[in-house]
């Protein structure tokens, strides 16, 4: 077993990030401390990774929850394997990819008719007719669907 022998400034100093955040990553259950003698939190050095993890999947929209439910298949009383690493991965693939094709359709299509319903571009009576789309959904349906077909075409990732 590793030993937990970094403090707090030393991983927040390291991970770019303030002492209060780590605080509240461990509050959610997202990292683990223990305390030494004198009850001061010590890490191990693989809770670099969790945290760079955390800070890249919320730079891409993952949710704080996301990113929890993802972390409850990697084993909190060891270093995680690269195994361990790459079902993580493998679990958000698939969600990312349908983020991703969402931002690729809005950019194509911020200028034209993504099917709110406001009607207000000149195109949009050729898309979506006195607002047709309405009753497909809420929202930008045609950016919604996009994102539902590009999913559709990704096979899902298999054990």
């Amino acid at each position: 077993m590793t030993e937990a022998i970094w403090s707090v400034g030393v991983v927040a100093k390291r991970c770019g990030v303030k002492v209060s955040t780590l605080h509240f990553y461990e509050q959610q259950g997202l990292i683990q401390s223990w305390r030494n003698a004198g009850n001061q939190r010590r890490y191990k050095p693989e809770v670099l990774r969790r945290i760079s993890v955390i800070k890249a999947a919320q730079k891409v929209g993952v949710s704080l929850e996301e990113i929890k439910q993802a972390f409850l298949s990697l084993p909190n009383n060891r270093t995680p394997t690269l195994e361990d690493w790459q079902l993580l991965s493998k679990n958000w693939q698939r969600m990312l990819d349908g983020r991703i094709a969402y931002l690729q359709t809005l950019r194509n299509n911020l200028t034209g008719c993504i099917g709110c319903g406001c009607l207000s571009m000149a195109k949009c009576p050729l898309y979506n007719p006195d607002d047709t789309l309405a009753a497909s959904g809420s929202g930008p349906v045609i950016l919604d669907q996009a994102e539902q077909e590009a999913l559709a075409k990704k096979p899902e990732a298999s054990d």
